[in-house]
């Protein structure tokens, strides 16, 4: 259930695309099909195993693992990526949002702080680095940043969904299904973020109008387990706390 759920803003962030020296942007393994997903993992392994210094098979791999929720394995394998390629900023980034995914959240902003340059800033660095200040309660400071890279990538759905999942952390629904649908709305935008505006949706006790959007992306079953956890996070007193936790 938690998979099919897809909660909380650092799931949103981390999926964000590599940039440039990567062969095309890093795949959204999260939003994959299961089998699909998995598949792509067993591939990368094999790929990893043949050659562990292939720079994009280092990135991809660790994106799917932690896709699987293998986010301790995933800091190991960008760690020893780190250490063949310590100058490569995406190698970087990609190590930050290992490190964010597996709760190590100081440890993240200092890591993505040595790959953001100010006088030309990766949007998707501040991406990363909003994401890990989200999820140490420092809001106005992550959506500083969502909205200094926003005017770099504008047309990057992502960016828009982690602003509004950032209002969600703090119970600001209306704020953050306006941020979801925009998202929502954009060539790019993922079943992920489909899935968010579903479930902030469905938090401020629209049921239909969340089932339908479920009903969309997720077969039956995995869409009536989403609509019960939505309804139970609404009768816990600690439902944003836990939403900033699944990932």
């Amino acid at each position: 259930m938690r998979r099919a759920l897809i909660a909380g803003v650092a799931a949103l962030a981390l999926s964000a695309c590599a940039t440039t020296r990567v062969a095309g942007p890093t795949p959204d393994y999260s939003s994959m099909p299961r089998e699909e997903a998995l598949s792509a993992l067993a591939d990368l392994t094999a790929r990893y195993r043949a050659n562990p210094r292939d720079r994009n098979v280092v990135i991809n791999y660790a994106a799917a693992l932690r896709a699987q929720a293998q986010t301790g394995q995933a800091v190991a394998v960008l760690e020893t990526g780190i250490r063949d390629f310590p100058n490569d900023p995406e190698m970087r980034v990609a190590y930050a949002k290992a490190l964010t995914a597996d709760g190590r959240f100081g440890q993240a902003l200092n890591v993505v702080d040595s790959a953001i340059r100010p006088e030309a800033p990766d949007w998707n660095a501040l991406s990363v680095k909003g994401a890990a200040l989200d999820q140490l309660g420092r809001n106005g400071e992550a959506r500083a940043l969502y909205q200094q890279a926003m005017v770099i990538a504008p047309s990057e759905p992502s960016l828009l969904a982690n602003m509004g999942l950032s209002y969600a952390m703090t119970n600001e629904l209306t704020a953050a299904e306006h941020y979801l649908r925009q998202a929502a709305a954009m060539p790019r935008a993922t079943s992920r973020i489909r899935q968010n505006l579903a479930l902030v949706i469905g938090l401020q006790g629209r049921f239909d109008e969340a089932r339908n959007i479920y009903a969309a992306e997720l077969p039956p079953g995995e869409v009536e387990a989403n609509m019960t956890y939505v309804r139970r996070l609404l009768t816990q007193q600690n439902r944003w706390d836990r939403i900033a936790t699944q990932n």
